[in-house]
């Protein structure tokens, strides 16, 4: 999330000279483009920018006006975010039937340990329904009778109440690069597995069919490459030798709550950024568990490493 740029994202239909029209706006407004990155995904064009309008020769007004206007004369859909914008932050959350991810976002809020308002939950069914009004939180369900979302009812809603942040609280539906656009690098989804390994449906039992020692959960920004989004932050837990399903699934549960917490923390105070596919935390990363806790260092062998060959050598040349 950049934080001193003003943000801008353009959607449509590919087509040339879109990027010339937009870039040529900006240029005559006097406004510096610092970022500039574009894509085009099941002939959806996406192009954001970050610009610097701190010297720009028209007023915050004019320029969202104008960048609409070419946004209606192109087809295109065009969003603008100016630095104020962003002061007090507004979270969607999308949720389907389990309800321990909604419950930890809730309570946190509840308790202004969260940084921003969750102003609306969005559902493809209504199960979570009942623990949404319990906090006097607007839930709208745009699911059909077997749970398949109305994307068009889905981006009016999270323009109705001005997204800032979508949080996936275990939804289980893919978005298309119609949503995934329109909020790159602002979608935060948690998956029961330490990816990459098994991505996709059915992580759980996938980890318990390969047998595996030890499983985890994973906080990560949503792209449209299913599950391969840039990483935020992880948690792991041990699986006994005869651990089922249903095990898993209590272990780790209560991590991808605090995962996805810990993920959406760090989105909303801005200490994590995302560059070519990787997230990097800034200086103050210190204050969150981005992996495991700190206590297992201690419990970690620091020896032997790797070189004592080449040392004992050196020794004995000498």
């Amino acid at each position: 999330m950049t934080t001193d740029l003003t943000e801008i994202t353009v959607i449509g239909e590919d087509d040339t000279g879109l990027i010339a029209r937009v870039t040529s706006l900006l240029f005559e407004r006097g406004i510096n483009i610092e970022d500039l990155d574009q894509a085009v995904r099941d002939g959806v064009f996406r192009m954001y920018l970050a610009v610097d309008t701190s010297k720009m020769v028209c007023t915050e007004e004019k320029l969202r006006a104008d960048l609409h206007d070419l946004g209606d004369d192109l087809g295109l859909d065009v969003q603008v975010r100016f630095p104020a914008d962003r002061d007090h932050q507004q979270i969607a959350v999308l949720v389907t039937k389990e309800s321990h991810c909604l419950e930890v976002l809730f309570e946190a809020w509840a308790n202004d340990d969260l940084g921003a308002d969750i102003g609306v939950v969005i559902g493809n069914h209504d199960d979570l329904q009942p623990l949404a009004e319990h906090y006097g939180v607007p839930f709208h369900d745009i699911g059909n009778e077997t749970g398949q979302q109305n994307e068009e009812r889905l981006l009016e809603l999270l323009a109705e109440y001005d997204a800032d942040l979508i949080v996936l609280a275990r939804y289980m539906r893919i978005l298309s690069p119609k949503v995934v656009f329109r909020y790159e690098d602002r979608i935060i989804n948690v998956h029961p597995s330490l990816l990459p390994a098994f991505p996709g449906a059915e992580a759980y039992r996938q980890a318990v069919e390969e047998g595996v020692r030890v499983a985890g959960v994973t906080a990560h920004y949503v792209t449209t490459d299913l599950d391969q989004g840039p990483i935020i932050t992880q948690r792991a837990f041990d699986v006994p030798d005869d651990a089922g399903l249903d095990e898993m699934k209590a272990r780790g549960q209560p991590l991808e709550a605090d995962a996805l917490l810990e993920a959406v923390r760090l989105h909303l105070n801005g200490d994590v950024s995302v560059h070519r596919g990787r997230t990097t935390v800034r200086e103050n990363g210190t204050q969150y568990q981005l992996g495991l806790p700190d206590e297992i260092d201690e419990l970690t062998p620091d020896r032997p490493v790797d070189g004592i060959g080449a040392a004992i050598a050196n020794d004995r040349s000498q």
